[in-house]
């Protein structure tokens, strides 16, 4: 039975890859944070079977000791790196925390790996939010990066010491450069669940506005359900490489707006009002992937669409508030 230890497995990513690596035969550890709540995480339904290969242990990606005493400990064949503080506006009021746990956070588990001498295969879960404002559109692996806030510098530190890791100690060292990728496990602290959830609460009566900041900026969103399996893809390759993750379409908010209230049958501009407030100084005016690596080398493509994400999204919200 293969050994995959996740970091992040309380959260939307490790949810889904957690899932996708117990109906491969896995067996399951996952590291988490001590601020969270195991009964409010999908880690809580699991049935009295799934239990048995489930292992979790709370910790940090800022205990370098802890992380090097689990890897030993569990010598795990594969490692996803899913933790990270994932605001990138929290990034501008405490850059320190992020670069410790985003940038820090890779190099203790990948030291980690390097001690236990185990050929354990790593994967650190990457971001779209490398490339900033990209001087081309789309982006693939060779795009240059251009980060634009502390969130993104430390996920290209985060990259490039997993190259090095790859190249100078030859560990099995992947980047997978996620675009944004959401589900109805998104937390509402992200635009596109702030917008389904709003949609179930006015559709029940139980709000009256949704407040926005910009309607115009364009985004690649995936389903992350898709996106954990190309993570999982990634570490069953021959060679380790890096591979960028993402739809290949970039839709405004706008568009995601009146797709979402459509769809449920309201007219958004009735309910949707934006705030200057909430618009961001550094925010990226679009970002497009062009995976099509991953495409041709490991065979992956998603396998929902743009409007189906958001019927799926919606759904959801809905059935919650029914």
């Amino acid at each position: 039975m293969p050994k995959a230890f996740l970091t992040g497995i309380a959260g939307q990513d490790g949810s889904y890859l957690g899932e996708l690596l117990l109906s491969k035969g896995y067996e399951v550890h996952g590291l988490v944070h001590p601020e969270t709540t195991p009964s409010k995480t999908w880690l809580e339904a699991l049935s009295p079977q799934q239990r048995t290969a489930v292992h979790t242990y709370t910790g940090s990606l800022t205990d370098s000791e802890g992380l090097t005493r689990l890897i030993a400990q569990i010598l795990p064949d594969e490692v996803y790196n899913l933790a990270a503080q994932s605001d990138d506006q929290v990034s501008m009021r405490e850059p320190e925390l992020t670069a410790e746990i985003n940038a820090m956070g890779p190099v203790r588990l990948l030291e980690a790996i390097r001690r236990s001498g185990h050929p354990t295969r790593f994967l650190q879960a990457s971001s779209a939010q490398l490339f900033g404002e990209a001087l081309t559109s789309p982006q693939n692996e060779d795009t240059p990066f251009r980060p634009q806030s502390p969130y993104g510098y430390a996920k290209a530190f985060a990259h490039w010491m997993t190259v090095h890791y790859r190249i100078h100690h030859g560990l099995y060292a992947v980047n997978a450069i996620l675009y944004n990728h959401e589900s109805p496990r998104r937390t509402e602290a992200f635009v596109t669940r702030k917008i389904t959830r709003a949609v179930a609460l006015i559709k029940s009566g139980k709000l009256d506005k949704l407040v926005l900041g910009s309607l115009d900026t364009k985004r690649d969103w995936t389903f992350a359900g898709d996106t954990v399996r190309a993570m999982w893809l990634a570490l069953q390759a021959e060679k380790p490489e890096d591979y960028v993750v993402g739809s290949g379409e970039s839709h405004t908010v706008r568009e995601f707006v009146e797709e979402a209230f459509a769809y449920s049958g309201l007219d958004w501009v009735k309910y949707v009002v934006t705030d200057e407030n909430l618009l961001r100084k550094l925010d990226i005016a679009e970002t497009r992937a062009d995976a099509s690596k991953a495409q041709t080398v490991l065979g992956w493509k998603p396998s929902v669409d743009f409007k189906g994400l958001i019927h799926l999204m919606v759904d959801s919200d809905m059935a919650h508030e029914a």
